[in-house]
């Protein structure tokens, strides 16, 4: 099945994704990434202060959070997509060009949720209220960083007729398609979700008041629901398990552990997500012993 292009009908892709200052690659992909992770801490600081915390503190726990959650976004698209390093005719040591693009947000949050649980501990700052925090910037973060797929041309769906189809130039289209051929745009549809689940956290947070981690795990079960019908729209190739994608078991599972998180934060008998509590941090415990 082919879907092809009607003039004014379709989104174009950008014909560039890499501009050069002299010797110095200047790649969207990663530009994306940088610029959603500002973004995420510039807002994540703002809820921080405004819950009685401080800018420094989210700066310190980004420190780590951001480099352990590169490296676990990586590790997660390499494990879950093994063939074009691994397998017939791939290239290993290309799992290591994280500028080329391929980033797993499971990877991300988990290893990134690491290092941000370290980052707080040095901090003095409960994970929890830190997690709350940067919850909405989380999803802003990945609504931009999608815009390098669409520079990339990658990760794109299937082929539709919808007006808002888009096009893939001759030298990305996949084997198989005709050139013209629209796809769905599910970069797209990624941003829109992430931006709608940021807005509607925010408002919620400013209408009621949630025990601590309910936020957070608020935001991983808004965006695990999205990526379930994402993922499914996508044609790149991905490891299946009984007929589905990785990606789309992994967002039934995590969405499921994120309602039980939710459900168990409540109970607790935590304090309300309104005033950042101070923890002792790692140095503080040393002076004391």
């Amino acid at each position: 099945m082919t879907a092809v292009s009607l003039i004014g009908t379709s989104i174009p892709s950008p014909s560039e994704s890499v501009w050069y200052l002299g010797p110095f690659p200047l790649r969207a992909y990663a530009l994306a990434i940088l610029l959603g992770i500002a973004v995420a801490v510039w807002l994540t600081s703002k809820r921080m202060v405004a819950r009685g915390g401080t800018a420094e503190n989210v700066y310190d726990i980004s420190m780590w959070a951001v480099p352990f959650g590169i490296v676990g976004g990586r590790l997660y698209h390499v494990i879950s997509s093994p063939r074009a390093y691994f397998g017939e005719g791939g290239n290993p040591i290309k799992a290591l060009y994280i500028w080329e693009g391929g980033l797993g947000i499971w990877g991300a949050i988990a290893l990134g949720a690491v290092g941000a649980w370290i980052g707080a501990r040095r901090a003095g700052v409960k994970f929890g209220d830190f997690a709350d925090a940067v919850a909405p910037g989380l999803l802003i973060a990945q609504a931009i960083g999608r815009l390098g797929n669409w520079f990339n041309q990658e990760l794109f769906g299937g082929p539709t007729t919808l007006p808002w189809g888009l096009e893939i130039d001759d030298a990305h289209l996949p084997a198989g398609f005709e050139s013209g051929t629209l796809f769905h745009p599910t970069f797209l549809y990624e941003l829109l979700w992430c931006l709608a689940a940021a807005a509607l956290i925010l408002f919620l947070d400013k209408k009621f008041s949630f025990k601590r981690g309910q936020i957070f795990w608020m935001y991983v079960a808004f965006y695990t629901l999205g990526r379930v019908w994402i993922e499914s729209v996508r044609i790149d190739a991905a490891e299946t398990v009984l007929g589905l994608r990785l990606n789309v078991w992994t967002s039934i599972v995590v969405f499921a552990l994120a309602v039980v998180g939710y459900i168990v934060a409540g109970r607790r008998n935590d304090s309300v997500n309104e005033q950042v509590e101070p923890e002792t941090s790692a140095s503080e415990e040393a002076e004391q012993d």
